[in-house]
């Protein structure tokens, strides 16, 4: 059988257009990536990092991330381990370690102890956002607060596992953790809940990042979980800008427009001051 020269050249000639084709289309790509990015840091829009607390994810923030990224900043929601506050501060430094430019931690609940403590290592991280969280001062732990009073409705029947890590039961992740969202949606929250190891309950605050970095501080006045009253002293004793709302715990989930505009109230103020 004989080979046909001309078949083989003409095989070859659109293997090489094919081969060109997927270069060139590659090239346009990249330059079109490059100039996205390049345009988003000549913007100079600011990283925004949410750090959820116990017995919930990165998911609990879904009302909170997409006005964010619409407004074209870029968001990040990271999933956090909760098995110990170092381990936390580590996922924390790993996610920062990714970002460029000028960044704003948000914490909610025992976020608050995450960003309180990782916040102060970064040099890009200019502000803190506390979302109805806990704000301590050196030598304190959650665990240590905890015990000055009765357990609040959302905590009064925490459930510990044999691995030690605490879990919320259903009914008063519903009836009181979220107590004021959608009982089909906070039942999906309970759901995906992230539990915390008992031992991040002791874990003693350094000097806590709050004291060398502009906070705001969103508090819930029907909170459940954390009185709002002690809300109001951590705002206080931080120096905070101060919302407060009626909701329950988990505001960004019942009242998301709100902690967008408080995010955005920290852009905004940061961004002047930058300036």
């Amino acid at each position: 059988m004989q080979s046909n020269p001309l078949g083989i050249m003409k095989k070859g000639r659109s293997l090489l257009s094919a081969i060109v084709l997927i270069v060139v289309v590659f090239a346009v790509s990249s330059i079109s990536i490059f100039a996205q990015e390049t345009e988003t840091e000549e913007a100079g829009l600011m990283n925004i990092v949410l750090v959820h607390g116990a017995w919930a994810d990165g998911s609990s923030w879904n009302g909170v991330i997409e006005p964010l990224q619409a407004a074209g900043y870029n968001v990040i929601a990271p999933q956090f381990p909760h098995t110990s506050l170092q381990a936390n501060i580590e996922r924390l430094q790993l996610v920062l370690s990714r970002l460029t430019g000028p960044t704003l931690l948000v914490g909610h609940s025992y976020g608050g102890q995450i960003i309180t403590v990782g916040g102060g290592d970064d040099p890009d991280v200019v502000g803190l956002v506390y979302i109805a969280a806990f704000g301590l001062d050196e030598g304190e732990s959650i665990g240590g607060l905890l015990s000055q009073g009765e357990p609040t409705p959302a905590l009064a029947h925490l459930m510990v596992d044999e691995q030690g890590f605490v879990w919320l039961p259903q009914d008063d992740f519903v009836g009181h953790f979220a107590a004021d969202v959608d009982p089909v949606v906070s039942s999906a929250m309970y759901a995906v809940q992230q539990p915390l190891h008992l031992s991040a309950l002791e874990d003693v605050v350094g000097t806590p990042a709050w004291k060398s970095l502009p906070s705001w501080y969103l508090v819930a006045t029907n909170d459940e979980a954390i009185p709002a009253d002690v809300e109001r002293l951590f705002a206080q004793r931080m120096g905070a800008t101060v919302v407060e709302i009626e909701s329950s715990h988990v505001p960004m989930a019942s009242h998301p427009d709100a902690v967008v505009d408080l995010i955005l109230t920290a852009v905004e103020a940061l961004s002047t001051t930058e300036e």
